[in-house]
């Protein structure tokens, strides 16, 4: 079977790493974070990815971000041929997390 991506709206995606549910995983590059950032998450560039990178989830569901939710399908699928479950990302990336009207910071 075909490895998968399941998309989740930027709402889901807020609420569940506010209960601890979800590990955001943010792969756009440094610049971009640095111009404008999740409010929480860890940065893990899709430039130089390696699945090894992301941090241990603890429990966590991992969820991949970008800007538009093009790169974050990308390291899903790589994550998954490395034999990693982590098969969610947040759908819009970070123009759809703006447009929802949640936070984000400058600095990363």
């Amino acid at each position: 079977m075909a490895n998968q991506v399941q998309d989740l709206t930027p709402d889901e995606v807020s609420k569940g790493v506010a209960e601890g549910r979800y590990l955001l995983v943010d792969v756009r590059e440094p610049n971009e974070v640095e111009a404008e950032a999740y409010p929480y998450g860890v940065v893990v560039p899709l430039s130089t990815f390696d699945p090894k990178a992301i941090p241990d989830p603890e429990g966590k569901e991992v969820v991949f971000a970008c800007r538009s939710g093009k790169r974050s399908v990308t390291a899903s699928l790589a994550a998954q041929a490395a034999g990693l479950p982590y098969d969610k990302h947040l759908a819009g990336g970070m123009l759809g997390w703006k447009a929802a009207g949640l936070p984000s910071k400058v600095g990363g």
